[in-house]
């Protein structure tokens, strides 16, 4: 039997050791190479517990020396940086679109190492996890020598994290879609999942431009719409995870009409898939893809460009309602256009207003998808090293 989760942790001297081994690989993770007493200092922790954490972690793989020692003054051994040791091990990142699924290999520090973009040929979720899982085994030989702690999964709609369970996505037609089981049992490897909002959320905290915000809302615009948001080092999930869930929130004059049986609901309007038909119906593209509508704005479309600027800045709107219900420190939007135009990110700032939480693209460019599927188990790997995976036992 395949394991697809760690155990439960339940006892306080249990807690206490994966709290500290957490911070300890959170700190070589952030200022690596760094020495084990800076380490000491920056978490708290005694000296001697940082050189067993780092020891430990030595063993299993995940750190390394690095090869200079770096001298202080007076007598004593040089101290001997430690830094990750992204050689060895890697992670599987899944994420589940409406079009297609992108599977990926990720090393240690959130870093795409290769993926792919697998079509759908229907949307049934056996045949899509099916699919998925082989896709992984294929990068695996791509990349001989690598060892693979684990796999995460990403995507849209109502996802349940605690039973790796999408609940419900209307567009790919899921409902209650056992995901940890199905692809657990396809690549006898652990399996996490999580919506790809709070997969983003955990990205940027570890390896984007949101690390060391204190309170971080990440917006996710295709052809799903939804929003996460993380206060000190914890992601909202709500009950069974239904946090961030804004897709039928009203848009003002919006013209769209939904699923749901209203006008104008968010992420109708928001959609992707209604960019493509906008400009489809304008002339400006032929096929679904909205990087079509992106290249034809570079190529100078008038239409194109009118477009993505209004979708962005409808974005910044909806945006900056939930900075006021919110207030987060910083702000994070995966948005097609505001990731590859200047216009169109401006324009969503504007939307947003002057004085408001600074407002920046995805950190993690056109591999936003792969490092989304990827960082659902690199979180798993921060948050608890020692149990992240039966190749760290």
């Amino acid at each position: 039997m395949p394991r697809t989760a760690a155990p439960p942790l339940t006892s306080a001297p249990r807690d206490r050791r994966r709290t500290s081994a957490s911070v300890v690989l959170r700190s070589v993770l952030e200022h690596g190479p760094v020495a084990r007493s800076t380490i000491a200092r920056l978490t708290g922790l005694s000296p001697a517990s940082v050189t067993d954490y780092c020891a430990l972690f030595a063993e299993l793989g995940l750190i390394r020396e690095t090869e200079v020692p770096r001298r202080v003054r007076g007598v004593g051994r040089p101290h001997v940086p430690v830094d990750l040791d992204d050689s060895r091990f890697v992670v599987g990142g899944v994420h589940v679109a409406v079009p297609y699924t992108t599977v990926a290999l990720l090393d240690l520090r959130g870093r795409v190492v290769v993926r792919r973009e697998l079509k759908h040929r229907d949307t049934e979720p056996g045949g899509v996890l099916a699919r998925a899982g082989a896709g992984l085994a294929a990068l695996l030989d791509e990349v001989p020598g690598s060892r693979p702690l684990g796999v995460g999964v990403a995507v849209g709609g109502w996802v349940d994290r605690d039973t790796g369970t999408v609940v419900e996505h209307p567009l790919l037609g899921w409902r209650e879609v056992p995901v940890r089981e199905l692809l657990g049992a396809r690549t006898g490897l652990p399996v996490h999942v999580d919506g790809h909002a709070r997969a983003l959320v955990n990205g940027e905290r570890l390896f984007g431009r949101a690390r060391g915000s204190r309170s971080v809302l990440h917006l996710f615009v295709g052809n799903v719409v939804d929003a996460a948001f993380a206060t000190g080092d914890e992601v909202h999930h709500g009950p069974r995870s239904q946090a961030g869930t804004i897709a039928h929130l009203p848009v003002p004059g919006g013209t769209e009409p939904c699923g749901c049986g209203r006008t104008g609901c968010l992420q109708v309007e928001l959609s992707e898939l209604t960019l493509v038909r906008r400009a489809r119906a304008a002339g400006v593209v032929e096929g679904g893809n909205p990087m079509d509508v992106l290249a034809a704005a570079r190529a100078g479309d008038p239409v194109a460009v009118r477009l993505l600027v209004e979708r962005a800045r409808l974005t910044g709107r909806a945006a900056a309602l939930l900075l006021d219900v919110l207030n987060p420190e910083s702000v994070v939007v995966t948005e097609v256009g505001a990731l590859y135009r200047e216009d169109c990110l401006a324009a969503l700032r504007e939307a947003v207003g002057p004085r408001r939480a600074p407002v920046a693209p995805t950190s993690f460019g056109a591999g936003v998808l792969a490092v989304a599927g990827g960082s659902v188990v690199l979180d798993v790997l921060y948050r608890d090293p020692l149990s992240a995976s039966p190749e760290l036992i």
